[in-house]
């Protein structure tokens, strides 16, 4: 859908990623769009690189997020926003499901 927009599926992917979630890191990412983690990192490294996103170490794992300095942020999320809103039901709902931790044995589905 954006693909034409930012240039590559990969960056398009990370962006919607990023929209959703407000930050992430490659394998997840990779992970929820079922690719190779190879060019998500690319993009976020370009990316970081260009100012678009900033990046922080937690434990061992890299997390990255929109840039709030970049003066284009909030247009791009409103951008994203829209993109969300056309994606299908089943991309939109694995989107926005952050599930961090694993559910306790004893607590029903």
């Amino acid at each position: 859908m954006l693909e034409a927009i930012v240039g590559s599926i990969s960056a398009e992917r990370v962006l919607l990623f990023l929209a959703a979630r407000d930050e992430g890191y490659g394998a997840e990412i990779a992970k929820l769009f079922s690719t190779d983690l190879s060019p998500i990192q690319k993009q976020l490294e370009r990316m970081e690189r260009d100012g678009l996103l900033i990046s922080r170490k937690v434990g061992r794992t890299r997390l990255y997020g929109f840039n709030p300095r970049n003066p284009f942020i909030p247009e791009l999320k409103a951008i994203l926003e829209k993109a969300l809103s056309y994606c299908p039901d089943e991309l939109r709902e694995s989107l926005l499901l952050e599930r961090r931790r694993p559910r306790k044995k004893s607590k029903p589905l």
